[in-house]
């Protein structure tokens, strides 16, 4: 009973309170002097014109050439701090979910596809730090497919 009559007393402050604050703040702009007008330009004054003459501006940004490397780490990491994180490496591999379903019924648990990747990714990260370096992550490249001959 007596938490709810002090409660009940501590609202009414509060809106006591706020009531003196309205009225407080009322009167203060009630009181401000009036906005100076502001005057128009005059119709006589020209616009004033610009003319670059010869001036030339800094040359555009060169473009660099990314190797294939480069831009396969560049696909993982997202925020360009030269190291993938362990959510930077789990966001991008829907591919590799596909790829792991087995029995090929369309159905893979998430916590077996992640138990995969992390495997990958550990087996990845020489130093244990849980960030894969350009030189690291080299290491998870796919191996490339050999192309058979025909016999003809």
């Amino acid at each position: 009973m007596n938490r709810i009559v002090l409660g009940a007393i501590i609202a009414l402050a509060l809106v006591g309170l706020g009531a003196f604050w309205w009225q407080g703040r009322a009167q203060i702009e009630q009181g401000a002097p009036p906005p100076q007008p502001v005057e128009a330009p005059a119709a006589e004054a020209e616009i004033p014109a610009s003319d670059a003459g010869d001036a030339v501006g800094p040359a555009p940004p060169a473009a660099t050439e990314l190797t294939k490397e480069q831009r396969r780490f560049f696909r993982y990491d997202r925020n360009r701090d030269w190291r993938i994180t362990r959510t930077e490496m789990l966001s991008t591999r829907s591919n590799g979910f596909r790829k792991l379903d087995k029995d090929g019924n369309n159905l893979l648990d998430f916590e077996e596809w992640a138990v995969a990747t992390v495997e990958k990714f550990e087996g990845a990260d020489a130093d244990g730090d849980n960030q894969l370096t350009p030189a690291e992550f080299a290491a998870t490249a796919p191996k490339p497919t050999r192309k058979t001959r025909c016999a003809c």
